[in-house]
């Protein structure tokens, strides 16, 4: 009897290569989102105090914006929501919507009331405290 057992040599090639190409573009997309936000940062950074607030305050909402963007590009890639129906979509995006808009609500509310608080809800003028240093008592009979 032989003692040699032989088997055919099965060989299976990884086909991954279709998969990373969304991957790569996702990368890329992000790569460039990601150093337009910095660049913009950096240029508010270097430029502190020389630009006007419309052109500040419009650069900000633009790296608002751009971060939106990566946002939106994540969860429609890593989390799939781009390939779902439109039922899942608004399932997971308008309990969102709606946390982000009571937090906001809430900031608002917060700072209205900060600014309130000592004026009786805005029905006088707020007033601001005056340190006067009174002078020293002194008694009458002490001197004698």
């Amino acid at each position: 009897m032989s003692s040699n057992v032989s088997s055919p040599e099965i060989t299976h090639a990884p086909e991954h290569a279709s998969g990373t190409g969304r991957i790569w573009k996702t990368f890329w997309v992000l790569s460039a989102l990601t150093v337009v936000e910095l660049g913009l940062g950096y240029f508010l950074y270097w430029k502190h105090g020389e630009l006007s607030y419309a052109l500040t305050l419009s650069t900000k909402l633009l790296i608002a914006f751009l971060t939106l963007a990566k946002a939106y590009y994540i969860v429609s890639i890593f989390m799939h929501l781009g390939d779902e129906i439109r039922n899942m979509i608004m399932t997971i995006i308008v309990p969102l919507l709606l946390f982000v808009w009571f937090i906001a609500a809430f900031l608002w509310d917060g700072n209205s009331w900060k600014t309130l608080r000592n004026t009786d809800g805005g029905s006088r003028p707020d007033q601001t405290e005056q340190h006067q240093q009174h002078a020293p008592a002194v008694e009458k009979d002490a001197k004698k």
